[in-house]
């Protein structure tokens, strides 16, 4: 018998997605509500999409198993 195949965590393929390079970027949390009292300033920083590296990354890899972002 072959290997069992590996499931794709659905909740992570939607929040991360892979760069051509093989990089893993997502978009950062606190920009859904409350905007008023958050500067302007850190708002614009929020827009922009991140790059994970480290162990948080070959946690998210092994989550993602085909590249299924």
């Amino acid at each position: 018998m072959g290997k069992a195949k590996l499931k794709t965590k659905k909740g992570v393929a939607k929040r991360f997605k892979f760069t051509k390079s093989g990089k893993i970027k997502y978009h950062p949390a606190s920009k859904g509500h409350l905007l008023t009292n958050k500067k302007s300033s850190r708002i614009r920083r929020l827009r922009k999409a991140r790059t994970l590296a480290g162990k948080q990354e070959k946690f998210v890899r092994k989550l993602l198993p085909h590249g299924a972002a």
